[in-house]
């Protein structure tokens, strides 16, 4: 596949996504991958983000290693 037919599937892919835990991860590696490898985070926003995770294993929202398991077997049958 080219470029533009690739994005074409992923945007087309993405019209269809109705889990706002699959929206959330996939805003979060859109809105991080433009940082340098070698580029740290300060202390402030690594806590930052750990209470973050922290406050949402609270509310529960998560999935179990047997919840992914079984997602990732869905995968293949799509």
């Amino acid at each position: 596949m080219d470029l533009q037919a690739d994005l074409k599937w992923i945007h087309q892919e993405l019209d269809n996504v109705k889990d706002p835990t699959l929206i959330e991860l996939f805003k979060n590696m859109l809105k991080y991958r433009k940082k340098a490898p070698s580029e740290r985070i300060s202390i402030e926003q690594y806590n930052k983000e750990i209470n973050e995770s922290i406050a949402q294993i609270e509310r529960g929202e998560f999935y179990t290693h047997q919840e992914v398991k079984e997602r990732i077997k869905q995968w293949g049958k799509q």
